[in-house]
């Protein structure tokens, strides 16, 4: 038996009632169409289950209402959960995305971005924790309206970032503030712009509060780079306070000390960053820095879609980054009973 043929946009404004111009302006978010006739065609799009050809709509000098996304291959926390925070932002605006993923090398950005724009794309959204990603898009003349996310703010085009360093200034102050003489810290890799970022805050707050400078071991980001080095750190009894680059490095970080037979939070407190799922669920509950990937999403969807209408203001958004304390800090050689933190509901 044959399949039912797919519904097209004339068969839509049958059921609607209205004209297929009607149906093609309600579908291309045109002004001007009452907010019952846009009710009827979005009922009838949905009963009929009719998908909408973008390229036969862009041809006809509709909008695609879609979005282009360049993504570094990666696995890490921070700009996977960007991704879903882009996602769910595009759908609350009626837009679609086009993923491409991006070498972390990034040579092939040109390419990427001509892919794009053959998919009738109407502005791109590239998520570039890396540096030569920021240095390729810096090389790309694009023209198409484009955010980076979690770029340099000092680049060209329009950025959306978490503050990274105030986030690790807060972690370095945090430490300093229950009393400990310096903030050790195990930063991530070295071409990474959040790592860099970090170790910026984490440097400027013990300068800030006549701190003695502490070592800064390079990490990959892992629980295995984080225990290699707080293997190391273990070993130098003057340790008592860990800023980790990410959750992740904080977990290894732990594990190392627990090893070596130094007791977290009695004997070295250790804060992270990022605030995954699982930190607070760590042994013990882990004290570190909250990132807003939805509100990212959010923001950086908002700033493309200003970009595309021409009414853009700030081409810089910085969205603030939140301390979240719990049992892994506390004063230096002090026990922690009394002073549990509810951990966060997953």
């Amino acid at each position: 038996m044959a399949p039912p043929p797919r519904p097209v946009m004339a068969d839509v404004a049958s059921r609607a009632g209205v004209s297929v111009m009607t149906v093609s302006r309600v579908l291309s978010g045109f002004p001007g169409v009452s907010d019952a006739t846009r009710r009827r065609v979005e009922g009838a799009v949905v009963a009929l289950g009719y998908h909408p050809n973008t390229a036969a709509r862009v041809l006809a000098g509709g909008r695609s209402r879609t979005l282009g996304v360049v993504a570094v291959e990666t696995e890490q926390f921070g700009p996977s959960h960007t991704l879903f925070g882009i996602e769910a932002a595009a759908r609350a605006t009626n837009h679609l995305l086009s993923f491409v993923t991006l070498s972390p090398n990034a040579r092939d950005m040109a390419s990427t971005l001509q892919h794009l724009r053959d998919s009738h794309v109407e502005g791109v959204i590239v998520v570039a924790p890396v540096r030569p990603v920021v240095n390729a898009v810096n090389r790309v003349e694009e023209p198409l309206p484009l955010v980076v996310v979690g770029g340099d703010p000092s680049i060209s085009a329009a950025t959306v970032t978490i503050d990274q360093a105030e986030g690790a200034r807060m972690a370095t102050r945090h430490l300093l503030d229950l009393g400990h003489p310096t903030v050790h810290h195990v930063r991530g890799p070295r071409n990474w712009i959040d790592a860099t970022s970090r170790r910026r805050g984490w440097s400027e707050a013990l300068r800030a509060q006549s701190a003695p400078r502490a070592s800064s071991l390079v990490g990959d980001w892992s629980a295995s780079g984080g225990y290699a080095a707080g293997a190391r750190l273990a070993r130098d009894p003057d340790v008592t306070a860990v800023f980790a680059a990410n959750d992740q490095t904080a977990l290894g970080v732990i594990r190392a000390l627990s090893e070596a037979g130094r007791k977290v939070p009695e004997d070295v407190s250790v804060v992270g960053f990022d605030d995954t799922p699982e930190s607070g669920y760590f042994m013990p509950a882990l004290t570190t820095i909250r990132q807003d990937f939805g509100e990212v999403g959010r923001r950086c969807v908002e700033l493309l879609l200003s970009l595309m209408d021409g009414t853009v203001g700030e081409r810089h958004v910085v969205v603030p980054a939140e301390l979240v304390v719990r049992e892994s800090s506390a004063p230096p050689g002090r026990p922690t009973a009394g002073r549990r933190v509810p951990r966060r509901s997953a």
